[in-house]
C-alpha cells in the first residue's frame, strides 16, 4: 500500500442499517471542525451521505459520476471541495451501479486491478488529507472490495442484536479477499451503534458475543453510539451533523425566556438528545485518532528491522 493511504479508514459491514453512513459523516465532520483535513468517500449507490451532510439538492451533487469515472477509467479522484470547512466529499449515487458492473467485468480478466481501482484513484490526492473515511455499501461486493483494498483500517459498526452481528462474518470474508493486494489492512475496531443507554446488560452481552466470534482480543471501542431516533431524524431532515444540531439546540431560547418575553420564538432544532449523541461521536472520534496515532508511534519504519551491531 502507498504511504499516502496509511490513514484511510473503511467503515464496513455486510448488513445495512447499522450506522455506517451516520458514523462516517459525523466522525468526519467533527474531526474536520476540529482542524483535521478530511475526505469522505461515499461508495454507496444510494448516496445516503448526501442526506447526512445536507447536499442532496446541491449543484455539487454529481450522483457518483466522478467516483464512477475514477473506478472504471482510472482517473484521479475529483472530490467536491468545501462541503464543510476542511471537509471534502467524493460523492456516491446511482452512477456507482454502473461502476460496479464495470469493475465486475474487469475482475473477470484481472481481479487485482479491479480491487485496486479506488486505491489508485486516491493515491494522487491522499497527501492533501489527514484522514480519509470510506462509507462502504452493504451490498455490491466489488465496491466493498475496492474500498477495503484502498484502506489501512477497517471500522465495523454493529448493533446489539444477533442478526446484526452476523455481518461481522461477512466482513471477515471480504477482508480475506483483499489481503493479497493489501496485506497492511487491519481491524481498527468494532463499535456498537444504536444502543439503548439503559440496557447495559444487553450491551455487555453483545460485546461478549463479539469476542466469542472474533476472539478475546477483538478490538471493541469503549464508546457506543446511543439510540436517539428524534435526533437522528431531525439531523437528516435539516442536513445537520450531531454536533451542529447540538449547537443549534443549545442556542435556542429556554422556555422561561419565551414565557417572560425575553426570547424570540424558535423554529430551529428541538431534539435535546442531540447533546448526548454529539458527545458519543466526539468520544468515538477521539478513540479512532488515538488508536491510529498509537499504532503509528509503535510501528517499525521500513528498513529499520535490523538490530544495531
Amino acid at each position: 500500500m502507498s504511504r499516502g493511504l496509511d490513514r484511510v479508514i473503511a467503515i464496513v459491514n455486510g448488513k445495512g442499517g447499522v450506522g455506517k453512513t451516520t458514523i462516517a459523516a459525523n466522525i468526519g465532520g467533527m474531526l474536520a471542525a476540529s482542524g483535521y483535513r478530511v475526505l469522505l468517500v461515499d461508495m454507496d449507490p444510494q448516496g445516503n451521505l448526501a442526506e447526512e451532510l445536507g447536499y442532496t439538492d446541491a449543484d455539487a451533487n454529481d450522483d457518483g459520476m466522478a467516483l464512477a469515472q475514477t473506478l472504471v477509467f482510472g482517473s484521479e479522484a475529483q472530490p467536491a471541495r468545501g462541503i464543510r470547512e476542511n471537509l471534502d466529499v467524493l460523492m456516491g449515487g446511482s452512477h456507482l451501479d454502473m461502476a460496479a458492473a464495470g469493475l465486475t467485468l474487469k475482475a473477470q480478466k484481472d481481479p487485482a486491478t479491479a480491487k485496486a481501482a479506488l486505491a489508485q484513484g486516491l493515491e494522487g490526492l491522499a497527501e492533501n488529507y489527514d484522514l480519509i473515511f470510506i462509507d462502504c455499501p452493504p451490498g455490491q461486493e466489488t465496491l466493498q472490495q475496492a474500498a477495503l483494498a484502498a484502506a489501512r483500517w477497517a471500522l465495523i459498526p454493529v448493533k446489539t442484536d444477533a442478526s446484526s452481528r452476523k455481518g461481522l462474518r461477512d466482513v471477515a470474508r471480504r477482508l480475506d479477499a483483499v489481503v493479497t493486494i493489501n496485506p497492511d489492512l487491519d481491524l481498527l475496531g468494532i463499535v456498537l451503534f444504536g444502543v439503548n443507554r439503559s440496557a447495559r446488560r444487553v450491551s455487555e452481552s453483545a460485546r461478549e458475543a463479539i469476542r466469542q466470534d472474533l476472539g478475546s482480543g477483538a478490538p471493541i471501542f469503549e464508546t457506543a453510539i446511543r439510540h436517539a431516533e428524534a435526533a437522528a431524524q431531525e439531523s437528516r431532515e435539516r442536513g445537520l451533523l450531531a454536533f451542529e444540531l447540538e449547537e443549534a439546540v443549545l442556542a435556542a431560547p429556554k422556555w422561561w425566556e419565551l414565557r417572560r418575553g425575553s426570547g424570540q420564538q424558535h423554529d430551529g432544532p428541538r431534539s435535546k438528545s442531540a447533546v448526548g449523541v454529539a458527545e458519543d461521536f466526539q468520544a468515538l472520534g477521539e478513540e479512532v485518532v488515538a488508536r491510529i496515532t498509537e499504532s503509528e508511534a509503535t510501528s517499525i519504519p521500513t528498513g529499520a528491522t535490523g538490530a544495531e551491531s
